[in-house]
């Protein structure tokens, strides 16, 4: 709106709006040149009196600075366009990392920044955009990652488990600390979400220690094995459970027995067999009291179970050894990170299968080859454009676009 003494220009002020039959008239959108009345022209700001939202039309588009994620404004005379950064689409590059997911193979989708994401793999998948296809003979989980998902596999109910099982297996354990702290081996519940009073059967390591849990809904019994021998470089584990009576043998170490509390004898359990941690974004749904809290950081291989002391030992799954899901699984032994190279001083961060560039300040993107522009909310230090000014990055820093009303190099005077 300009005012010129009883003449306005786009709009009224809103205490003299005009109202007619046929609805309220709204003020004029778009842009006006060469205003004259009776033949002389008025320069529409130098003379105006007062106004408000009005803005330089003679600035292109570009000036503005319209891209959202670092993307790069292109104009000719009459159009412009954002040309975005991989992992961003829309007008103006607005939808960032996962709105269109570039992971591809089932992989979940999650935004490292708001400008990268990670692609954390499925089964049987790898690299940065879990594109290549790996043979897992031995899994490999990482445990809890940064972004608060477990590796996991995910295989079928484990049926007749009611009255008896015996687990096999064997374990190689991360060569770092907090592998040996708090950490999921195995879990399937009731419901699958080990709530209070379900039925639930776990297995992990805590504080150096295996610890066997189950509860038939009358109680938890616990077994925790002696502190592991940290020479040997596989660890063996066999457990079972016959009615209320459950067994837990580790390693070389002396058989270990319990007794479950109350009269309950039957394990009901009819969720998935979850293998090395969990398919919730965290663990903190797995049963109070022996709740872990991560996943298993090392090598599980040759599991093995059986539901009667007649029969033989199989793999679990259908078909056997065959997991129904899993996700930043990879091969033991195997490292994900050779198969990349991170540039400018990035460092490849490997989480089972799942694989990234965690980059140095001001660079950015899947292999750390892109430059953080100074305008951009991971620059470091931040830019200095206050009140809504614009910040435009030039050859040799950048420029603030201030918005009508204020002024100064960084928009700072009124």
């Amino acid at each position: 709106q300009i005012t010129f003494g009883s003449i306005f220009l786009g709009n009224v002020p809103i205490h003299e709006e005009v109202h007619r039959c046929a609805g309220q008239i709204h003020g004029y959108k778009g842009c006006i040149r060469d205003f004259q009345v009776n033949h002389k022209e008025l320069f529409i700001i130098d003379e105006a009196l007062e106004g408000r939202n009005v803005e330089n039309c003679n600035v292109p588009i570009c000036d503005y600075h319209p891209c959202h994620n670092g993307g790069t404004c292109t104009s000719d005379a009459e159009n412009w366009y954002c040309e975005c950064p991989k992992l961003f689409t829309g007008k103006l590059c607005q939808f960032a990392t996962c709105d269109e997911n570039p992971c591809g193979n089932g992989a979940t989708c999650f935004p490292k920044s708001s400008r990268d994401a990670v692609c954390l793999c499925p089964y049987g998948r790898s690299g940065i955009l879990c594109s290549e296809a790996i043979n897992i003979t031995q899994p490999s989980f990482s445990g809890t990652d940064i972004f608060g998902y477990t590796s996991f596999l995910a295989y079928s109910a484990i049926p007749n488990i009611i009255f008896y099982y015996e687990f096999r297996l064997k374990f190689q354990l991360a060569n770092h600390h907090s592998a040996l702290q708090d950490n999921l081996i195995f879990f399937t519940g009731q419901k699958g979400q080990g709530l209070n009073g379900d039925d639930f059967l776990e297995l992990g390591v805590r504080n150096g220690r295996v610890v066997y849990s189950y509860n038939l809904g009358s109680g938890t019994a616990t077994i925790i094995s002696k502190a592991l021998d940290l020479t040997l470089h596989i660890h063996v584990i066999h457990l079972g459970r016959n009615h209320q009576k459950g067994w837990l043998k580790v390693d070389d170490q002396k058989n270990k027995t319990v007794t479950s509390p109350g009269r309950l004898v039957g394990l009901n359990v009819f969720s998935q067999f979850y293998l090395g941690g969990y398919h919730e974004y965290a663990p903190e749904l797995l049963p109070k009291g022996p709740r872990f809290k991560n996943g298993f950081q090392g090598c599980i291989f040759d599991v093995q179970v059986r539901t009667s002391i007649n029969q033989g030992f199989k793999s679990p799954g259908s078909p056997e050894g065959h997991p129904n899901s899993g996700r930043n699984v990879g091969q033991c032994k195997d490292s994900p990170c050779s198969l990349i190279k991170c540039r400018n001083g990035g460092k490849c961060i490997e989480s089972g299968s799942t694989i990234y560039c965690d980059c140095t300040t001001g660079w950015k993107g899947a292999f750390c080859t892109e430059t953080v522009s100074v305008c951009e909310p991971e620059h470091d230090p931040p830019h200095l454009c206050r009140q809504g000014g614009t910040c435009v990055p030039l050859p040799n820093g950048y420029t603030c676009h201030c918005p009508l009303g204020t002024t100064g190099t960084y928009c700072e005077q009124g």
